[in-house]
């Protein structure tokens, strides 16, 4: 039997959205198979410049320009007295990419991307949560239960995982694994900011850490709405907060930095929430009939904003390789997808682990506040540039940064 689509894509979020607009844009039937309603809640709204790059080749980026989104150019980082400003324009890419980007209430982000992909003809269908999946490239069966709760099957000649934290084919083909790193808890909200600050900059997000327990993070992302998402990262099962509310570790947390005085007048609007072990990997990144893309296949740490920008990087690279098969050609999973896909994401595991380990904190505030080309380096990946092997801090990611480690250290 002929399958009903081309292409079943699980997910509409932004890996889901890109990859259908891609494929249909290139004359293939795709269907989204989206579990919840949109628009809903999701973190992760921090963009980095290089997801303006695939937004706009996938046709999709006038509608996100459009749409008023916080403008961002950089981030600042602090811990305590330390202080460094990055500004993403100044990066090491060629002139034609994308040095600035937006903060997004994902809610509104995710919407405005689904939508404009079912305005262009992609078929999407929301509240329609997979059950069960039959994989076999060209035969692929999909069980789902409708937003009424009826269940149904769909048949496509390929399945593409979107499904973020969902993982669902991980999980249903027992291919979930629980990350390396350390396992870290999140707490965050939204909130009213009122930030009256003179030196506050709207235009970056603000990463803080603890001044004395520098594995502890935070973020501040500012919105155009005069809104922020703030959020604090710590070890999970830490001892110091046994026995705490989630709302005490946090406003502790808080108040022991610069955000405590900077948020004194802030007003929550959105109740506190937290995600514990989010850092995850797939077995593996395709099969028989399926890939897997962004959060389905892996999550790092939301320390650098990485999340959507692997996701539409993976979406771009699935999408050329499903057309070049839809096209009569080859395709080899390995050199097409995951070999390239995995270069850029373990150049981001590096920088993650430098991060916890101490080395990328001492990079980041004791770095040359000049425009050297090795600043310029670094400034690319923290702008989502992790696959240009042009950048020898991602041809040859450790060496380089134990030596700008030993270059920026403060000499005892």
């Amino acid at each position: 039997m002929k399958p009903d689509f081309d292409i079943a894509v699980i997910g509409a979020g932004p890996a889901g959205s890109v990859i259908a607009k891609f494929l249909h844009d290139a004359g293939m039937a795709v269907t989204v198979l989206e579990a919840e309603t949109f628009p809903r809640f999701v973190i992760g709204e921090s963009l980095l410049p290089n997801c303006m790059n695939v937004l706009e080749r996938a046709g999709l980026l006038d509608a996100v320009t459009d749409a008023g989104f916080q403008f961002k150019n950089g981030a600042l980082f602090e811990c305590g007295p330390q202080y460094m400003s990055i500004d993403f324009r100044q990066n090491f890419e060629p002139s034609d990419c994308w040095g600035t980007t937006f903060q997004v209430k994902r809610a509104r982000f995710d919407q405005i991307l689904a939508g404009e992909t079912a305005r262009a003809g992609v078929d999407i269908r929301f509240g329609h949560r997979v059950t069960s999946a039959k994989l076999a490239d060209g035969d692929c069966r999909l069980g789902f239960t409708d937003a009424n709760g009826n269940p149904g099957e769909l048949r496509a000649g390929f399945v593409v995982d979107a499904s973020g934290y969902g993982r669902v084919l991980p999980r249903m083909l027992g291919l979930a694994r629980p990350g390396k790193s350390i396992e870290r808890r999140a707490l965050f909200t939204h909130m009213r900011d009122h930030i009256t600050d003179p030196g506050y900059d709207r235009e970056k997000i603000l990463i803080t850490v603890h001044p004395t327990r520098h594995e502890i993070w935070y973020w501040l992302i500012p919105f155009s709405d005069g809104t922020a998402s703030v959020g604090a990262i710590y070890a999970d099962n830490d001892p110091a907060f046994v026995g705490m509310s989630d709302q005490d570790i946090f406003n502790q947390l808080i108040n022991d930095t610069r955000l405590g005085s900077l948020l004194a007048n802030a007003e929550p609007i959105r109740d506190l929430n937290s995600i514990a072990g989010y850092s995850a990997q797939s077995e593996k990144l395709f099969g028989d009939g399926y890939v897997l893309l962004g959060n389905s296949a892996g999550f790092l740490d939301p320390v650098f904003s990485s999340g959507v920008t692997i996701a539409l990087h993976s979406a771009e690279l699935a999408a050329k390789a499903l057309i070049a098969r839809h096209n009569g050609n080859a395709v080899d999973w390995n050199m097409d997808f995951a070999d390239p896909l995995s270069k850029g994401v373990d150049t981001f595991r590096a920088y993650v682990d430098a991060w916890y380990d101490g080395r990328l904190q001492t990079i980041i505030f004791n770095q040359p506040d000049d425009d050297s080309q090795l600043k310029r380096m670094v400034v690319s990946i923290l702008a989502g540039y992790a696959w240009n092997m042009e950048n020898p801090l991602v041809a040859k990611t450790e060496r380089y940064l134990e030596m700008l480690h030993d270059l920026c250290a403060p000499s005892s």
